[in-house]
């Protein structure tokens, strides 16, 4: 059995994911920093084990009902930890009081750095689209203000692909549509000409060539090989009838693609 969840505050996480379970025994259990096998984990900041959880002297007992419940016996128990800071924890277990090797440390650990990329993911991309609404929305616009619209634009299209969560990558998505559409006008300050078909990957090569980006920092930050790049961006200069790099910008700038 697998289950975990992150923290409600500052010393508490709450049980919310499980897959192997056979009662709602667990379902929900809040779980302090320090009590039972995973408060361990979450108080070290590393990885903790017993081999038979009811029978150990080296971890409190206060949830011994709860997994009794379950049958848990041997339990390992990982801390999600996102810029040093304890997020969640996620545990593993089985019905059977067995010894836990190195192999399910490693298994435990790499699902925990998932988790930690995950999160840390979500929270530039809270951290980004929170500053650019102010950013589109402030009326007391600053220079320079554009440049960092299409900075964190730059970054959120480049981030959208790492989010497993379609909800959130749909929100930061959307945002990165609002940020494009913002300038909508176009920069002669004329109606917006008429809407291309790119597609998101297209696009997300044109947010990197507009910082300046060459063929190759542009492949790094996308995940992509240059070759590939290439190919996205003779694509959309000629969907965008442009004949260098800084045409295709610009046109898309005027279509809205870009802020």
């Amino acid at each position: 059995m697998v289950f975990g969840g992150l923290l409600t505050g500052t010393r508490h996480a709450r049980i919310a994911e499980l897959s192997g379970a056979q009662t709602p025994a667990l379902r929900g259990l809040v779980i302090s920093a320090g009590s039972g096998l995973g408060g361990k984990a979450m108080a070290l900041s590393r990885a903790c084990a017993v081999t038979d959880y009811r029978s150990s002297r080296h971890i409190s007992h206060e949830y011994d009902t709860a997994v009794a419940a379950e049958g848990l016996r041997s339990v390992v128990a990982v801390p999600v930890v996102v810029g040093r800071t304890v997020r969640g924890v996620l545990y593993g277990a089985l019905r059977e009081p067995l010894t836990l090797g190195d192999r399910t440390f490693d298994v435990a650990a790499s699902a925990a750095r998932e988790v930690e990329q995950a999160l840390a993911v979500r929270d530039e991309v809270h951290r980004l689209t929170a500053a650019t609404r102010k950013q589109v929305t402030d009326p007391d616009e600053r220079p320079g203000t554009w440049e960092g619209v299409r900075e964190a634009h730059r970054e959120l299209r480049a981030l959208a692909p790492r989010i497993l969560d379609p909800h959130l990558r749909g929100e930061l998505l959307a945002v990165c549509g609002r940020l494009a559409s913002a300038a909508g006008a176009g920069a002669d300050g004329g109606p917006a000409v008429r809407r291309m078909r790119l597609t998101p990957r297209e696009v997300d090569v044109l947010a990197c060539v507009a910082s300046g980006a060459t063929n190759g920092a542009t492949a790094e930050r996308l995940g992509l090989r240059p070759e590939t790049v290439k190919s996205y961006l003779r694509s959309a200069m000629r969907k965008l009838g442009a004949r260098t790099r800084l045409e295709a910008v610009v046109a898309a700038r005027r279509t809205g693609l870009l802020p």
